[in-house]
């Protein structure tokens, strides 16, 4: 069965800028997914902003293998409830990666629980990207490094935890660097950030790039059923233990309660 994808887009620079538009006439989430389903192990649809509930509604979320999440003018405008119900699912176990401005996109900060701030530049320089781990995955069939010629600029310090591996590190013609690839668990969920994606230039038409997104999905999926309630904290009865135990002291919740939250 093929890897079901959503790839979400904030759909508000392609309808406010010229050269957006005119770069992107359906949207980067729609040139994402066009590249993704040239693979025929993969489906993929998009939502945006503007749909009814984002279009993230919790039966397209469980209809979601891997999520793909691109944001950058517009991220206060994402209802908190839908980003609950997108962590949920990834604590669950649905794939999610989060690409170039999304590292400040609620669902993104929820995830890591950082600030994730960084140093960036709006110039148009060339980018350099190094694969820092040639048998992950998410490398295969790139070469060694690859170049974009016009990107903004991001920068370390990068304010995110530290992450389970890091698959791509970038250097810009200014001469700062990034870790431009990271991958982390989130319960039972992947995430993978992939820095490279401003919306003023042909990113997510570069061959390399897309590439590593199409691996990133193939990585980040989970064939397992999705955890039903992965917030769920019941309480065992000394009845219910699996060797016995005399209760002492004394207690402060009853059999059966919910707990503190």
């Amino acid at each position: 069965m093929a890897i079901r994808v959503t790839v979400w887009g904030e759909n508000v620079h392609e309808q406010k800028n010229k050269s957006v538009a005119e770069l992107y006439p359906k949207g980067m989430h729609t040139a994402i997914a066009d590249a993704l389903n040239r693979d025929t192990g993969v489906q993929a649809g998009t939502a945006v902003l503007q749909d009814t509930e984002h279009g993230l509604s919790a039966e397209r979320l469980a209809a979601t293998d891997v999520l793909i999440w691109w944001g950058h003018a517009a991220h206060g405008d994402v209802s908190d409830a839908v980003v609950e119900r997108v962590c949920d699912a990834v604590w669950g176990g649905m794939g999610i990666i989060f690409l170039h401005s999304a590292h400040f996109s609620k669902p993104f900060k929820r995830l890591m629980g950082a600030p994730c701030n960084l140093t960036w530049r709006e110039a148009g320089e060339r980018e350099r990207l190094w694969v820092t781990s040639r048998s992950h995955p998410i490398a295969a069939g790139l070469p060694d490094h690859f170049e974009l010629e016009n990107e903004e600029m991001y920068g370390e310090p990068f304010g995110v935890p530290e992450p389970l591996e890091t698959v791509f590190v970038s250097w810009f013609a200014g001469g700062e660097v990034f870790r431009s690839g990271l991958t982390y668990k989130r319960g039972a969920g992947s995430v993978f950030y992939f820095r490279p994606g401003h919306e003023t230039y042909p990113t997510y038409y570069d061959a390399n790039v897309q590439r590593v997104i199409l691996n990133g999905v193939k990585w980040a999926y989970n064939p397992a059923a999705r955890i039903a309630d992965p917030n769920e904290a019941p309480n065992v009865p000394v009845e219910h233990a699996l060797e016995p135990i005399v209760e002492r002291g004394l207690r402060l919740h009853h059999d059966g309660e919910e707990g503190f939250r």
